[in-house]
């Protein structure tokens, strides 16, 4: 007993040593971040473009990739998710995309983007914003898929049965009750989804690249936030260093802020 009791108190200690030194290193990141991009904060860094040394254009971009993103990936992935607890339920193919699914969210967003790229990039002709878009929402998908399918298998069966004895086909049992009930959970996947999108770099480095002026045109070069981070820390003068660092401190901020309201949402819901 006193063995098992010594062996229990060095593991806690480890435990407990190991989640002390993940959080200093993360107090650390943050306080450097923060000490850095704070004071680099500055009106024109709202009010101009990157052409001006400002984030304006990248900041708008930015939502503008991630939204169409979402437009895109969110209808994809409920219509699958739905059709996995639905539909498929445990049969060889819903498993199969299942597996898929879990594999596609576990993929390096690089590769996501060198696929993009080889399919849509080069038949185009050089580097546009649609393919950004595109390469976002795939990776959006899996993350849907697998929320809306863990949140409708939660909805009781007997919800299913009652709507059907009032006469209601299956569609119409899925629409006005299933989704419903599990509303909260639905939307919690696609704000996690979204957050997992909107600091990605990787992807699109390899299909939207980047642009200095501000343009809602998708056909070609478009700005992003990510991406100018990336290329401002390896600029030699002071200001697009700055640039970055501000930039790191907003887009930290925007993650924060939707993981935070997430957590709410999804309490929210256990408290109900």
């Amino acid at each position: 007993m006193n063995k098992r009791l010594l062996i229990n108190k060095i593991v806690m200690m480890l435990a407990t040593a190991t989640a002390l030194i993940g959080l200093a290193f993360l107090i650390w990141i943050l306080s450097v971040l923060l000490y850095k991009g704070v004071s680099s904060i500055d009106w024109s860094v709202f009010s101009h473009d990157l052409v001006n040394k400002g984030l304006r254009n990248v900041i708008v971009g930015q939502f503008v990739l991630a939204g169409i993103a979402t437009l895109i990936g969110v209808p994809l992935g409920m219509l699958a998710g739905i059709y996995l607890q639905e539909y498929g339920k445990y049969s060889k193919f819903a498993n199969f995309i299942r597996n898929l699914s879990d594999v596609m969210m576990s993929a390096p967003s690089i590769v996501v983007g060198v696929f993009v790229y080889s399919i849509f990039v080069i038949a185009h002709g050089g580097y546009f914003g649609w393919a950004g878009s595109i390469a976002l929402a795939i990776m959006m998908i899996p993350i849907v898929v697998s929320t809306t399918d863990s949140m409708l298998s939660l909805v009781p069966q007997e919800l299913r049965e009652a709507g059907i004895a009032l006469g209601a086909s299956k569609a119409k049992v899925i629409l006005s009750i299933v989704l419903k009930a599990a509303k909260t959970g639905l939307i919690t996947g696609i704000l996690l989804a979204f957050a997992r999108v909107v600091g990605e770099t990787a992807p699109l480095l390899f299909t939207s690249a980047n642009s200095d002026y501000f343009t809602l045109n998708m056909n070609g070069q478009f700005p992003s936030l990510t991406v100018s981070i990336y290329q401002l820390a390896t600029f030699p003068d002071n200001r697009s260093i700055a640039l970055a660092w501000a930039g790191s401190v907003i887009l930290t901020f925007l993650v924060l802020f939707i993981n935070i309201t997430t957590r709410y949402i999804f309490r929210q819901r256990k408290v109900k």
